[in-house]
């Protein structure tokens, strides 16, 4: 997949320059990094980081469309910062922009951005070792910031203790539900899978045609192989991985699943198709899915009138004490170790994560910055969309993601969406088909450079 780049707005302003409290903050902890360090050296791989000189000059920023509108914001309430806000996919899907060019800016030794925004969250798989990403908590930003991000939201961030990214939101799954049919046909919210299946089975009967899932799209092992525990993605070290696709945890979601598409409960549609929003969009009962649903799907794609949707926590195993749940998606910022203008760098990654002028008030997921996503809580809950309480769950959620589901540079998506979705469309079985999808992420991790365990 091809990304243009374009520039869609760059600001100069004349005139002395002054800075705000974010900026003199950056700036103090960016010296003190610099005269830890040396200046003048270049950017080395995890362990090492030796900033250049630090000039200042004009800030430029890679975003993706959905986080354009966070950089305009933060350009039009700091004028006094002098921005070059450049447009690109957002390496969305996997498709490996970002590490093209900065392996074109490596060899030509110019162009690299000052931060850049990413949709994936396995960016520091590579860009530590190219030498692209800058040490966060080496003094550019204090640990009384960072402690206030979600349990675990920053460990794909995190290589041998050194954080190298900011996570911007989370994508934590729960159970989202139609909460006056429930109430009108008398079921109740499954707590366990097990309750799940078997209230899939009811629905088939009581009242064909409605749903309690879908696996139709490339995320589905997100939502559900994760949240079982099946060690499918393993990641064990930089370029080590674990794969037992075919373990117990993974053929009891099989199992199930298998069950659901047997009774057409569960869609073998994309969610976002235009089959499934034709024909599947007003006969969702229960969804499993991800933080972003709500917004996304049900209130952008779907449609669905305001006071039907609620929140549930993601069911757990009967046998199990503890609920586990799975992620899809939520994107990251990473400061350019190559950034001549490391200050105004920083401050705007802590702007862009922390502040309520865009998390709270106009970013459309769920922030990764727990004092952030309290808010933005309240005020989805304000909106008046939802039914009952939604802010539990979610903010539950966002501290129960399974962490033996890693982030290795070969994607599961892709993964499954070759190996997987076309054999379940024509009928094949999930439990018959995971020694298929073994042999998949065995292949795609070694082609990778992986050493792979079975």
């Amino acid at each position: 997949m091809t990304a243009n780049v374009r520039a869609v707005g760059a600001k100069t302003t004349g005139g002395p320059r002054r800075r705000t409290g974010l900026a003199v903050v950056a700036g103090a902890l960016v010296m003190a990094v610099v005269a830890a360090c040396g200046s003048g050296g270049t950017a080395g791989s995890a362990g090492s980081f030796h900033p250049v000189e630090q000039t200042g000059g004009t800030l430029t920023v890679w975003v993706d469309s959905t986080r354009l509108a966070a950089a305009k914001l933060y350009q039009q309430q700091h004028p006094e910062v002098t921005m070059d806000i450049v447009t690109y996919d957002g390496d969305a899907n996997g498709s490996g922009y970002l590490r093209t060019k900065v392996s074109l800016f490596n060899r030509t030794g110019k162009g690299w951005p000052d931060v850049v925004f990413s949709s994936q969250n396995n960016e520091t798989t590579w860009a530590v070792d190219a030498g692209f990403t800058a040490p966060l908590n080496k003094g550019l930003i204090p640990d009384s910031t960072l402690s206030k991000w979600a349990k675990d939201a920053n460990v794909p961030c995190t290589v041998n203790g050194t954080l190298y990214c900011l996570r911007n939101d989370l994508a934590q799954t729960v159970l989202w539900y139609n909460a006056p049919l429930m109430k009108e046909w008398g079921y109740q919210v499954p707590q366990s899978w097990e309750q799940y299946q078997a209230l899939g089975q009811q629905v088939a009967a009581e009242h064909p045609g409605y749903l309690v899932g879908s696996v139709g799209d490339a995320f589905a092992p997100e939502i559900y192989m994760w949240a079982s525990k099946c060690g499918a993605n393993q990641i064990t070290g930089p370029k080590t991985v674990t794969v037992q696709a075919t373990g117990e945890n993974c053929r009891r979601m099989a199992s199930l699943l298998d069950t659901l598409i047997g009774t057409r409960t569960m869609s073998l549609s994309s969610v976002f198709s235009s089959d499934f929003g034709k024909n599947q969009a007003d006969k969702i009962l229960l969804m499993p899915g991800p933080s972003w649903f709500g917004g996304a799907l049900f209130q952008d794609t779907l449609k669905t009138p305001a006071g039907q949707l609620a929140v549930a926590p993601t069911p757990r195993w009967s046998a199990e004490a503890d609920t586990t749940v799975g992620n899809v998606g939520g994107g990251t910022w990473l400061l350019s170790a190559h950034s001549a203008n490391l200050a105004a760098g920083t401050a705007f990654m802590t702007w862009v994560t922390t502040s309520d002028e865009y998390q709270v008030a106009l970013a459309p997921t769920y922030p990764a910055y727990a004092p952030a996503a309290e808010k933005w809580l309240a005020r989805q809950t304000a909106s008046g969309y939802y039914v009952g309480d939604i802010a539990g769950p979610l903010q539950a959620a966002a501290g129960q993601v399974w962490p033996g589901w890693g982030y290795g540079e070969f994607s599961q998506e892709a993964i499954w969406a070759a190996t997987m979705t076309p054999k379940l469309t024509a009928g094949e079985s999930m439990v018959s088909l995971l020694p298929t999808w073994q042999k998949a992420i065995v292949d795609y991790a070694r082609a990778a450079g992986y050493t792979v365990t079975q």
